[in-house]
Formats: C-alpha cells, structure tokens, sequence
C-alpha cells in the first residue's frame, strides 16, 4: 500500500518543509534504559534517530523513515514563528537546542523538538497526519504576519 503525505496539495512557506515519514515509538517503562533521557524535556541522540522525553515514564522514540510525518522548520525567524501560537517559553535560554515539549500550536497538539542552532535554528513539529496540513497552513499564515 503507498502511503501519502498529508500534505500533499499544501503549499509550504520558505523554511518549512515536509521530512519523510518518521519511525514513532512511545514508550512507556518505569526502568528506563541508559538511552533515554531522564531529564525533564530533553533529547537523547541526534536528528536521526533519538529519544524526547514525554514523562516521568514516557518517551516518544523516532527514527528513519517508516510511520509518521513530521515538519521541519527552520530561519532566523523560526522561533518568532512558533510564538505567535505556542503557549510555552521558547526562549533559546529555557528552550535550547536538544530540548523538546509537549504542547498546543494553533490549538493542534504538537510536539516541539529544537533540534539544532547552528547554522540557523531547526525545530521539528511532531504532529499526528490529521492535523499536518492544518498546522503547514496556519504556519503560512501566521509567516503573513511577521514584520522586518
């Protein structure tokens, strides 16, 4: 069976782009193993392949290609984007690099992952399939309305 994007017909804005579907695994053990993460929303691993911290209990495992979609987006701007419709602190001091979070963007459920800060700032917007071109538009809009 072939599988098709969500947003497939959706026009991204510049800096935002569609990864292929991503291997996502939740885990669920009172025990965790020395590769997960122990901290309070934080990553372990690197853009690949790693484990965010979801709870005491939880994590949320993604890989190469193989179930889920995810976003991708990046730029100078890309924080200030994610502002305009995220309720949670995304400043670079609370909010850095190998940090992640479950939260609401544009009323979706999304999981925020700051993947990188150099050359430029990369997040990753896990977001179930349903909701993926809803997200990709409100982004677009919401790109509409960021001033020089």
């Amino acid at each position: 069976m072939t599988r098709h994007s969500p947003l497939d017909g959706v026009a991204l804005i510049e800096g935002v782009r569609e990864l292929s579907f991503l291997a996502q695994v939740s885990v669920r053990t009172q025990t965790p193993g020395p590769s997960l993460p122990t901290e309070r929303n934080t990553v372990a691993g690197d853009e690949s392949r790693a484990a965010l911290w979801l709870g005491p209990d939880e994590w949320l495992v993604v890989g190469p290609p193989g179930s889920e979609a995810a976003l991708e987006l990046r730029g100078p701007r890309a924080r200030e984007l994610l502002e305009f419709g995220c309720p949670i602190d995304l400043d670079p001091r609370v909010f850095g690099p190998g940090r992640c979070a479950q939260t609401l963007l544009a009323r979706a459920n999304v999981l925020i992952w700051f993947v990188a800060d150099d050359p430029e700032p990369i997040y990753r917007l896990l977001v179930r399939p349903s909701f993926a071109a809803y997200v990709a538009a409100w982004l677009a809009d919401a790109a509409d309305g960021l001033t020089d």
